[in-house]
Order: C-alpha cells, then sequence, then structure tokens
C-alpha cells in the first residue's frame, strides 16, 4: 500500500514540527481502502445535522424549545451542603427541625404559672410574681391566687395581650469557657443566651447551671414539662464529665470517693469513675446528682482542686459533631426520647 510519509528508498521522511519559511509543506492526503480520496471532514449538510441532532436533540439545527419560564421564587435555594434551603425564620430549613406536639387534654386543667411558662411568657417563679401584681387575667377576670388553674380553651391574658403557646424548640449547646448559664446577667457578663440569640423567636431558657468555666452540654428549651423532668433529681438522669485535677488523685483517696461524700447531708456516690489517660489527673466521673457544683465540691472534700471541668454527656445527649461554642437542633427522635424518660 502506497505510504505517502516514506520516500523513494523506503526510508521515513522527516516531518517538520512547524513551518519553516521557504519550505513547501507536504500533502498528506487521505485515502480510503478502494484507493479514493475523502475529505478530512464530513460535508457541511451532513455536520450541520449530527450537530443538530446531538444538541437539540431530533429538532432541527438551530431550533430551540420553549421551556417554561420560572421565577426566582419558584427554585429552591441551594445551600453549601447541596440540599434545598428555605428562609422560614431566623435559621435555615436544613437545621430546623419540626417536633411532634403531644397530645393534650382540653378538659384537663393545668396550673397558670405552668400554662404562662409553656407559652413562654417567663419562667414558672416569675409567673408567680406577674399573678400576685394582677397583670394576669382569665376570662376577663383578674386572677391572683398562686394555686390558680386554667384550661387550655380559656382565654388568657397578659397585660390585655393574648396569651398564645408556642412551638417547641431544643437546642444543644457545647457550652464555652466565661460563659454564664443564665438569661439575664446583672453583671453584663457572656451568656449562654447571646450564643444562641438568632436560633428562633421563641423564648428558650437553659434546663439546669453549669458554671462559668465548666464547658460541655447544655440543653436549652422552651418545653416546660421536660426542663422539670431533666432537673428534678428523683428521674436519675445520667451526667458524665471529664475532670482534670491539679495532682494526680491518691488510690486512698479514690476509695473515699467511690464509697461516697457526704455535701448537705447528703451522701453523694458516683456511679462510675475511669481514668481515660495514663495519669491519675485526669477522671471521667458518671454521675447522678443535681447538687450545685457537685463535682467541683467532691474533690474539694478530699483535698484536690479541678482544673477544669467539661460535662460530656446529659441525659444521653452528647457533643458530638458541635464544636465549642456551637449548637444544634435536637433531632425529633432524641426529643421523644426524653419525652419518654429514656435517659
Amino acid at each position: 500500500m502506497y505510504n505517502n510519509n516514506l520516500n523513494n528508498e523506503g526510508e521515513r521522511r522527516p516531518r517538520p514540527r512547524f513551518h519553516r519559511e521557504g519550505a513547501e509543506p507536504v500533502a498528506r492526503p487521505r485515502f480510503s481502502r478502494d484507493g479514493e480520496a475523502r475529505p478530512r471532514f464530513n460535508s457541511n449538510e451532513r455536520a450541520e445535522r449530527q450537530f443538530g441532532e446531538r444538541a437539540y436533540g431530533s429538532r432541527a439545527f438551530g431550533e430551540r424549545s420553549e421551556r417554561p419560564q420560572r421565577s426566582f421564587g419558584d427554585r429552591p435555594q441551594r445551600s453549601f451542603g447541596g440540599k434545598p434551603k428555605r428562609n422560614n425564620g431566623l435559621y435555615s430549613n436544613h437545621k430546623q427541625q419540626v417536633y411532634r406536639e403531644q397530645h393534650e387534654d382540653p378538659t384537663k386543667p393545668v396550673r397558670l404559672n405552668k400554662y404562662l411558662a409553656n407559652a413562654g411568657i417567663c419562667s414558672r417563679r416569675e409567673a408567680d410574681d406577674f399573678i400576685q401584681a394582677g397583670v394576669i387575667t382569665v376570662n376577663g377576670a383578674t386572677v391572683d391566687s398562686l394555686g390558680a388553674k386554667v384550661l387550655p380553651t380559656d382565654d388568657i391574658r397578659f397585660h390585655d395581650q393574648p396569651v398564645r403557646r408556642e412551638r417547641k424548640v431544643y437546642i444543644l449547646l457545647n457550652k464555652p469557657k466565661n460563659t454564664v448559664t443564665t438569661t439575664d446577667d446583672p453583671q453584663e457578663r457572656h451568656t449562654v443566651i447571646d450564643i444562641v440569640r438568632n436560633a428562633c423567636q421563641e423564648r428558650i431558657y437553659p434546663v439546669g447551671r453549669l458554671d462559668r468555666n465548666t464547658t460541655g452540654v447544655l440543653l436549652l428549651t422552651n418545653d416546660g414539662d421536660l426542663a422539670a423532668k431533666l432537673t428534678h433529681p428523683k428521674y436519675n438522669k445520667k451526667k458524665v464529665y471529664a475532670a482534670t485535677l491539679d495532682k494526680e488523685l491518691d488510690e486512698v483517696d479514690e476509695a473515699i470517693l467511690r464509697s461516697g461524700v457526704v455535701l448537705d447531708d447528703e451522701r453523694i456516690t458516683p456511679d462510675a469513675l475511669e481514668f481515660p489517660k495514663a495519669d491519675r489527673k485526669h477522671i471521667g466521673l458518671e454521675i447522678h446528682s443535681g447538687q450545685n457544683r457537685v463535682v467541683r465540691r467532691m474533690f474539694e472534700k478530699i483535698g484536690y482542686k479541678v482544673v477544669s471541668l467539661d460535662r460530656v454527656s446529659f441525659a444521653g445527649l452528647t457533643k458530638k459533631n458541635v464544636g465549642r461554642g456551637k449548637w444544634r437542633f435536637l433531632t425529633p427522635k432524641e426529643v421523644a426520647f426524653l419525652q419518654m424518660g429514656q435517659f
């Protein structure tokens, strides 16, 4: 077969890498098997037809299909995670959680201060002050009795404004240092509410307390019933702490700690005590007591000072995937477990 790249002696011709001035370009026609020359490209008509079928399907080349025009609001916005995001409130939809409301008997009376707390007006203690001040009316009549009970169907007003039940919100916060666990601080220090201020429009408050320099899991909610369960000692909820001492714990003092330490005429016994690291300065402690500063006071009782304290778990909730100073909404499954008392 004829090969244009070979000379008369059968040697391969040198192929210039670029066109040199004065040199004639070497023609390299293409041939078919039967020896007839064929063009390098298809004809224009065939190319247009193939390009049109490839780009527009069975439509003719150059035609454009009519696509329905949608406004910007019809298209779901995309978040960085690739999921649709809708601005339904102060936080995005992929973070927002919707919880199933517990069934409430409309014929069952509840205490007025509890109703006001569940509505997000104030805490139960503050509700008692408002009731005694005479700013609460029920069905048009002023109520000043602390033991008053109301029905969910009653017309309850606070400062002549109707009281409406809020939707429940549950937020888990990984509390940082130098943060006060309160809704309002007279000394104007940084509070946990300042961290979650833009999380929701509902009034939420912390469940229990952590010291200013204690870090870790903290739950904030406006569910008064659940908050009462989690703070009452009879429900026996577990709390796990990681403590660092100023010196290694002696074996004799460890035995004293395991047998129980008396605080405020109550013997506090840890449910579990472990040493997660090689030394005995870092201690993992599981406890269910709800006394104030209970872990620090237990070690102070036997002559040790807690340098740092972190609450790793609270009622089964952990700070996994939640950075220090960050927060997240509880999942409906987590809320259901807490409401069922599976701490």
